[in-house]
């Protein structure tokens, strides 16, 4: 009976930690892939996490400083395509091409990033860094 009871609490935790990485996959519907948006500012953070990394870009707009939060693609499927959690590093100055929010909030899903030397860096499948 004890060992059916440690079986049984495997099974529900196996099961919870399965449908929680589910639950935490969104779709890209929030983003308007009909739109690219070029933003060239300062990185403040790389953020190297699961399920999503983040750059958190300061940019200019209207002569005040504003942050954008920018979404990429998993650590692993960026790993697979040469990126690093260094890629980024704070006080860097890029270009970051994403498609913007649908709801106009200062957020996207990033395409490329362009480093201060003109080096491209393409978070898309079959496009290396």
């Amino acid at each position: 009976m004890q060992a059916s009871r440690w079986g049984a609490c495997l099974a529900a935790f196996v099961a919870c930690g399965v449908t929680g990485a589910a639950w935490s996959h969104h779709s890209n519907a929030m983003f308007d892939e009909t739109k690219v948006v070029t933003l060239e500012g300062t990185v403040r953070d790389f953020q190297w996490t699961n399920p999503h990394t983040w750059i958190q870009l300061r940019v200019m707009e209207n002569g005040q400083e504003v942050e954008y939060s920018v979404e990429g693609r998993s650590p692993n499927a960026l790993a697979r395509i040469g990126w690093k959690r260094n890629t980024l590093k704070p006080g860097e100055n890029v270009k970051v091409t994403m498609n913007p929010l649908k709801s106009g909030e200062r957020s996207g899903n990033v395409l490329t990033v362009v480093k201060a030397d003109g080096t491209v860096i393409s978070a898309r499948e079959g496009q290396r860094p």
